[in-house]
């Protein structure tokens, strides 16, 4: 049974992690057989909307207090784990991923990456386990592996592909029922939300990068 850890940013898609990427993720993987062992960084939101109105509240909360809504209350703080414990690794998307895993929402191609996000992934990669990164979330990829040149995919908006291209990843336009696989790198990535535009749509890229992620696991 592999054991695969699922990096949540929060709860909702404004400010945190998408909630049905991250709940097809989790289906896929218990479909699968797969232990999954959630978790998230320890640290406070970038900041809290209000989903009803697309609104900044002024609110201060906490990324893995948010992210244990969606793993029913059983996370790790990801400062606790190591890739010894892991035989893959996914990060489900929401602007989340590009707020509060690294600020790609604010400074572009010059964010800067949480340190634990960068660690894990490293890890990870330097012990060839794969990695699978949905809607914006290819974007951490980039700027921690960029100098890999790892093939990702956000789907086709130009703006967000160019900028994975500056940090050093090529990108490869895909549509919303597909994954692409970077074989040398044991990365699988898929456009979600970035495409759409339904939860049923989401689910076919979702699972395939599911599949090809625990295909590169071996």
């Amino acid at each position: 049974m592999a054991k695969v850890g699922v990096v949540l940013s929060g709860s909702g898609v404004f400010d945190g992690a998408e909630i049905h990427e991250a709940t097809l993720t989790l289906l896929f993987l218990d479909k699968a057989g797969a232990e999954i062992i959630c978790m998230a960084p320890n640290i406070d939101q970038m900041h809290v909307v209000d989903h009803t109105k697309g609104e900044a509240t002024g609110e201060k909360r906490n990324v893995l207090v948010e992210s244990s809504r969606i793993a029913r209350g059983v996370i790790r703080d990801m400062k606790e784990v190591k890739a010894g414990d892991l035989d893959a690794l996914i990060f489900p998307g929401g602007f989340g991923a590009a707020k509060n895993l690294c600020n790609f929402a604010v400074k572009g191609v010059d964010c800067t990456v949480n340190p634990e996000v960068e660690r894990l992934i490293k890890e990870m990669h330097a012990a060839k386990k794969p990695l699978g990164f949905a809607c914006i979330a290819p974007v951490v990829a980039a700027k921690v592996l960029g100098s890999l040149c790892p093939r990702l995919t956000i789907g086709n908006d130009k703006g967000t592909a160019e900028a994975i291209e500056k940090m050093g990843g090529k990108h490869v336009d895909a549509p919303v029922d597909g994954a692409v696989v970077c074989q040398q790198n044991k990365i699988a990535s898929t456009p979600a939300y970035m495409l759409g535009p339904t939860i049923s749509k989401v689910a076919l890229g979702i699972e395939k990068m599911v599949k090809e992620v625990l295909r590169l696991a071996g």
